[in-house]
């Protein structure tokens, strides 16, 4: 059964998977959307591989999966032309294959301030900005737990907004990390002229590892006030599966897509 035309999975579900196997689990499983993480695009063969089946299983590639650098953001100009040299060739594969956009995490903080590790991204950043908005691709940074401050500086739906503000980038709200914050609905209404997508997952109170993942609908989340106030926000983008950890790999990668599946498509049904 086809899912929800606004589902899209992310490789991430099925852990670690080839492009061409994970793009057949979603013909499989009825998801026309999908979102590729970057070093699977990236290997020898993983250009090939997402080209022939993305059009053998119909499916729409809708974004691709990115860390900017797994270094510390530097003030160094040279320190990260590498990043964006990967970052300008992920451009052109993503103009390529047909996808709308590349989140991303943007790298650590190391020793500098807040203010000034958001300064050297946004300089970073920039070339590969003007790169983007010529091949028609959007970039973005998505909200990430703190835990994973090594590998990036946006940790609140707030920060997130005010750093892609600077950057003059988009975003990707992930709603996991975020559905506890303090003025959501002001929160989405802000971020909604620059969101490309939208991660769903749930949390079960007393989880205290990451990834803690559960099926949409076993947790804590309010997903129906949040869907809606998306919704009435103005959102009319995709919205995501990103399911991984110990509760998913217990039930079964497929099984556990088939029921959050169900579930989303339950909330994105027309209210009558």
């Amino acid at each position: 059964m086809p899912m929800h035309a606004r589902l899209s999975l992310h490789q991430i579900c099925f852990g670690d998977i080839g492009v061409a196997d994970f793009l057949r689990q979603c013909q499989e499983l009825g998801a026309g959307r999908a979102t590729l993480t970057s070093p699977a695009l990236l290997a020898p063969d993983g250009l090939d591989q997402a080209r022939m089946a993305l059009d053998r299983h119909g499916i729409r590639l809708q974004s691709i999966a990115h860390l900017f650098t797994a270094d510390s953001l530097s003030a160094d100009p040279d320190t990260l032309q590498s990043a964006r040299d990967t970052l300008y060739r992920l451009i052109d594969n993503a103009a390529e294959l047909g996808a709308s956009s590349i989140y991303m995490l943007t790298g650590g903080r190391g020793e500098l301030s807040w203010a000034a590790a958001a300064d050297c991204f946004c300089k970073a950043i920039q070339p590969c900005r003007e790169r983007a908005a010529g091949a028609g691709i959007k970039l973005a940074i998505e909200n990430a737990s703190a835990l994973y401050a090594d590998l990036h500086i946006a940790h609140t739906l707030a920060d997130t907004l005010s750093l892609a503000e600077q950057a003059d980038i988009d975003v990707c709200i992930e709603l996991f990390f975020c559905w506890a914050e303090a003025g959501l609905p002001g929160l989405f209404r802000r971020a909604i002229p620059r969101c490309r997508l939208v991660q769903v997952s749930d949390y079960v109170y007393g989880d205290r590892a990451l990834p803690a993942r559960a099926v949409p609908g076993d947790g804590a989340l309010p997903l129906a006030t949040l869907l809606a106030e998306l919704e009435n926000a103005g959102y009319r983008g995709a919205y995501e599966l990103e399911l991984l950890g110990p509760r998913i790999d217990a039930e079964g990668h497929a099984a556990a897509v088939r029921r959050a599946a169900a579930s989303l498509d339950h909330l994105l049904q027309p209210q009558p």
